[in-house]
């Protein structure tokens, strides 16, 4: 494995890791440590919603909780999974520009980029839909990883990754051990 391969293999691992340890358990925060913020969506800007939604509805199932068009210029597509105050995923597409948006680029993650995670209890099953979704580019088929845990112990993940028809880097993990954070 060339230097690069490993530092970007190492990257991804580490951001899975912190993405994947604290949203994966869907246990409750005590009162006492709660903060006042809540991370409440995160928003794609995409050239065309219609190529996305087959792979964010579609593929991986989550539900349409809202698609308007908003003022004429932006159609906007909230999509949710287990939860529909935190967690959501919204697809944001400008109706009125003047000239057609760069074609996407498919590259590992850099500085100013994004990784989406999202773990599915039924990975295996559903990878073969995710494939054979349109506008769908394969970045890594499932292979197991093991992450360093706390006190030397591992943490097993089945790891792999596509990016969706803008470019956007998605990780789509399955947990097979303990995940980072949830002993808290």
């Amino acid at each position: 494995m060339t230097h690069m391969k490993y530092l970007n293999s190492l990257i991804i691992g580490v951001v899975a890791l912190i993405a994947l340890g604290s949203t994966t358990i869907a246990a409750p925060i005590p009162e006492s440590e709660r903060l006042p913020v809540d991370l409440r969506r995160t928003t794609l800007v995409v050239r065309d919603i219609d190529r996305s939604l087959p792979l964010y509805r579609d593929a991986l199932g989550l539900k349409v909780i809202y698609d308007q068009v908003i003022g004429g210029t932006t159609r906007l597509v909230l999509l949710r999974a287990n939860d529909d105050f935190i967690g959501v995923l919204g697809l944001m597409q400008r109706l009125n520009l003047t000239e057609p948006p760069p074609p996407p680029v498919f590259r590992k993650a850099q500085p100013g980029g994004l990784i989406l995670v999202f773990n599915l209890q039924d990975l295996d099953a559903r990878f073969e839909r995710i494939k054979a979704t349109p506008h769908v580019t394969i970045a890594e088929t499932p292979r197991r990883i093991d992450y360093p845990g706390a006190g030397g112990s591992t943490i097993p993940v089945i790891f792999s990754a596509v990016w969706d028809a803008d470019g956007n880097f998605i990780e789509m993990n399955k947990i097979l051990g303990t995940p980072a954070g949830a002993g808290r």
